[in-house]
């Protein structure tokens, strides 16, 4: 047998096997994110490791073929393979699609790497960490959806001790499972809806990040499901509770060196910020409303992003394009330490991979046409007036998925990181997702109107 594809010469299989893995997981992501594969059992690993394993484009949302194309093969990254801590016998490794041999220009996590490549020629690795927010929710015996904990009904759970003590078990074995795979998990809380967690770790580059979160939607589903109970990481899935979040925190890095470029100790600003980073901050802005379509990519994305909602008082995400401080109510904040930018607008169900990209593409052109975003706005943003914030040459964010097509179809931008083809399926998908809302008969307008005319 060819040396190639044979799993004994293989150093990674004698690691797996000796692990106790039977089964490799060659995957990639969707449109939306969710990751896809095929079970390869170890002993063919040589040959999966090639692009054995071959996949129909046109059976998934948002790989754009038709049922005639040759089938795209997935060509996983070993460095980036995990154990999978719910079930050890298998190993999940997050994989570039290729077609007739060539990258394909379509597949979610090629179009990062395309967008990353760029960073690289000009000096710069991404850095990045992601916060991500999600319910873990059960149903009653009446068929409803409640929180895992029966103590978490207060009407401000935010950071509530019993919730997340009763929830414990559950919390441990997630943050377990991501310090065992070495990600560094530094802090993890009950958040400010019933039955939401937040865990925050450690930041990675940007490809590995997206393959992180990718892998950690899937695992927390799967030991939630274990219990009985599941995990959503929807947007918005109550309308008088906070949503859920995936707020990117971004930096470039010194190819050579590592050394953080959007650091300084000297900022006339006083958000700790380098000139660098402010020219990423202007790029972003300027291109926010075509990354909203794809960091907000839902229908119920935009439940979220409003400015007050039917809980009581604010609904701490931006709603307008404008940086800041350490000030929640800006869609770009700069932390107190200085040295990244955070975007709050991100929600827990987009495609990482996606999401960077165009944001990365968007700073890197702040960058190279050296933009300025202006001063930075430390004060409440939701108290102003539409008269106030026009004077002020600050806008709104998109207020729906079809505002935030319309502006990704209408930016250059946006078709350049995507390439013509993902370009065209990613619009097509989501128009007829905003048509499909826009002609849905809700329980709200039966409950409002069938009975009162």
């Amino acid at each position: 047998m060819n040396a190639r594809h044979d799993p004994i010469a293989t150093p990674q299989v004698q690691q797996l096997k000796e692990a106790g893995v039977k089964y490799v997981l060659a995957s990639f992501v969707d449109l939306h994110g969710n990751t896809k594969a095929k079970a390869v059992p170890l002993s063919h690993f040589g040959q999966m490791v090639t692009g054995s394993e071959l996949f129909t484009g046109a059976a998934l949302d948002g790989v754009p073929q038709e049922v005639n194309d040759e089938e795209v093969s997935a060509h996983p990254d070993i460095d980036g393979m995990m154990i999978c801590p719910w079930n050890r016998e298998l190993a999940w490794a997050p994989s570039d699609l290729y077609l007739g041999g060539k990258p394909f220009d379509a597949c979610s996590r090629n179009i990062l790497k395309r967008v990353l490549g760029e960073a690289a020629g000009m000096g710069y690795r991404m850095n990045l960490g992601i916060e991500p927010e999600f319910f873990v929710l059960k149903h009653d015996d009446k068929g409803g959806v409640v929180p895992i904990s029966e103590r978490d009904l207060l009407d401000k759970p935010c950071y509530d001790v019993k919730g997340l003590l009763d929830s414990y078990s559950f919390v441990d074995e997630v943050v377990s499972a991501m310090n065992d795979l070495g990600w560094d998990v530094y802090s993890f809380d009950h958040e400010d809806a019933n039955g939401q967690f937040e865990i925050d770790f450690m930041y990675a580059d940007a490809l590995a990040m997206a393959d992180r979160i990718t892998f950690l939607h899937l695992m927390i589903g799967e030991m939630a499901r274990k219990r009985g109970w599941f995990a959503s990481f929807m947007p918005k899935p109550f309308h008088d509770r906070t949503g859920s979040g995936a707020h990117f925190n971004m930096s470039l890095a010194d190819l050579a060196s590592g050394s953080n470029l959007f650091s300084t100790e000297s900022d006339p600003r006083g958000c700790g910020l380098s000139k660098l980073g402010y020219q990423f901050v202007a790029g972003v802005l300027r291109h926010a409303p075509a990354i909203c379509a794809v960091i907000a990519p839902t229908v119920n994305s935009y439940k979220r992003l409003v400015r007050r909602g039917s809980m009581s008082g604010f609904t701490w995400a931006p709603v307008f394009v404008c940086y800041g401080n350490n000030n929640r109510t800006n869609m770009l904040r700069i932390p107190l330490a200085g040295g990244r930018v955070e975007c709050r607008a991100a929600d827990s169900s987009c495609n990482v991979y996606l999401g960077a990209a165009l944001m990365l593409a968007a700073g890197l052109e702040g960058i190279r046409e050296g933009l300025d975003p202006g001063e930075p706005h430390a004060e409440n943003m939701y108290l102003y007036s539409d008269a106030e914030l026009a004077a002020k040459g600050i806008s709104w964010l998109p207020r729906s998925l079809g505002e935030a097509i319309d502006a990704f179809e209408a930016d250059p931008l946006a078709k350049s990181v995507f390439g013509p083809v993902m370009f065209k399926s990613y619009i097509d998908y989501k128009r007829a997702e905003w048509h499909s809302f826009q002609t849905a008969v809700t329980d709200w307008e039966r409950n409002r109107y069938l009975k009162h005319f």
